[in-house]
């Protein structure tokens, strides 16, 4: 029974009942689904699908610090993830594990349901519509995991490295075991091609995934394995059905929080939270703030200036004091534009990089980048993808890609006077799995 703990505790909190989205039945157990409106009710539990994104990955990357005063009033699993320490930094049971699974499941059980349900030619589009969902979503928070608990995909090592489980079904009598990276990869893969060809061009909210966010999602995951051409052309395929931008000229830059939520750019709405990251506690870091000119909007609507020298972030596209973590047409452009500059084509590249900019600074200053130079493009689309994409989960990701890509990118924080250094390919950018879950499983546990 001890085997089956780490299980069911997300199952618990899956089962349980809250508010729902989009009109979803009160009330209704998964165990007795029936219909494709009671299998869409499943998927607009937005509390478990859209509210529940991990936070480890922002608060052990350095987009901001913590000054040794707020370091200390932090539970001790905070202090511990944020200094990358190994052992206890996440609670023993609602912890960002247990809320990727618990979508996991609900992927599944919808997964499993629809095969009671026949498809027909009058319900075809909803029935491809929910599974296409449901695939999205399980692939969602697989990608998560890997992000956070995998090293790095490196095509010599993806096929030994240990990744994460790959829960494909919903009875949790079926024990969980480690896969590799290179499966897990294979499965966010294979789960979004199923996505992209059951899910409409736009869905009806942005709390619903679409066909564009799926194939957004899929550049997300190829661009994390450095699959480039094929990063291209999923990130290619999201922006031919939305690519609209939001000009920062017409947002109040002085307000509280200038982003809205459900902005043209968002192709799917998902966030995090955590007290580390609040605006009145996380700093920006000095260096990333110093990397914006004068004229650039982002200066200003990211960022709230603490008046003591210190600036605390504010542009979230989620409209309140939550992380965006969804998927957004900035980010897909900013693949595009990588992914083109690294296949050499420089000028596609530059259309799409100042495409962006031109919507971030002020009107009549900006000047189009230009070079003929490959590494040069490159080292612009990172630099911009550095200051567009801050503090959404994304950073943690790009280190671990970019230092095999031979970046040498090293992370460091002092607290009370400690320096703590992580070097590049370092063990520490793939983090403990839970305790718990361990004890329960008996799954090895990263080093």
């Amino acid at each position: 029974m001890k085997k089956r703990y780490y299980i069911i505790l997300p199952l618990l909190f899956a089962l349980a009942s809250c508010k729902k989205f989009l009109d979803e039945k009160s009330n209704r157990s998964i165990a007795i689904a029936e219909t494709l409106a009671d299998q869409q009710s499943l998927l607009d539990h937005y509390q478990v699908l859209n509210q529940a994104d991990g936070n480890s990955a922002e608060i052990s990357a350095t987009d901001f610090y913590l000054t040794d005063t707020d370091f200390s009033s932090r539970l001790e699993n905070e202090r511990n993830m944020y200094t990358w320490q190994r052992t206890n930094i996440f609670l023993p049971e609602l912890n960002e594990w247990s809320n990727n699974y618990r979508g996991v499941y609900r992927a599944n059980s919808v997964i499993e349901n629809l095969e009671k349900i026949p498809r027909t030619p009058s319900n075809a589009s909803q029935w491809d519509n929910v599974n296409g969902q449901a695939y999205y979503y399980r692939a969602k928070n697989i990608l998560k995991s890997l992000f956070v608990w995998a090293p790095a995909y490196d095509v010599a090592s993806a096929g030994t490295d240990l990744g994460v489980p790959l829960r494909t079904g919903s009875d949790f009598n079926v024990p969980s075991f480690r896969s590799t990276v290179e499966e897990g990869y294979a499965k966010v893969l294979s789960d979004l091609l199923v996505s992209v060809r059951c899910l409409p061009p736009v869905a009806v909210h942005v709390m619903r995934p679409s066909k564009a966010a799926a194939y957004g999602m899929m550049a997300r995951a190829l661009l994390t394995m450095r699959r480039y051409n094929e990063a291209f052309l999923y990130a290619d395929s999201s922006l031919r059905l939305k690519n609209e931008l939001m000009d920062f000229n017409t947002l109040n830059a002085a307000a509280p929080l200038p982003i809205p939520q459900f902005n043209v750019e968002v192709l799917h709405d998902s966030f995090f939270t955590g007290v580390p990251l609040s605006n009145v506690r996380a700093k920006t870091d000095p260096q990333l703030f110093a990397r914006y000119e004068a004229n650039d909007l982002r200066k200003t609507v990211f960022f709230n200036d603490n008046k003591n020298g210190t600036y605390g972030f504010k542009g979230s596209y989620e409209g309140f004091t939550t992380f965006f973590a969804g998927v957004a047409v900035d980010e897909v452009l900013l693949i595009r534009a990588e992914c083109l500059a690294r296949i050499n084509r420089l000028p596609e590249a530059l259309t799409d990089l100042n495409k962006l900019l031109r919507n971030r600074y002020k009107k009549n200053t900006f000047v189009d980048r230009q070079s003929a130079d490959q590494a040069a493009v490159i080292t612009m689309v990172l630099n911009e993808r550095r200051k567009e994409l801050l503090m959404r989960g994304l950073r943690w990701a790009d280190v671990k890609r970019l230092n095999k890509e031979g970046a040498g990118i090293s992370l460091t924080r002092t607290v009370n006077g400690k320096s703590y250094i992580l070097s590049p390919n370092s063990s520490g950018f793939v983090l403990p799995i839970p305790e718990l879950v361990i004890e329960a499983s008996g799954m090895p546990q990263n080093p």
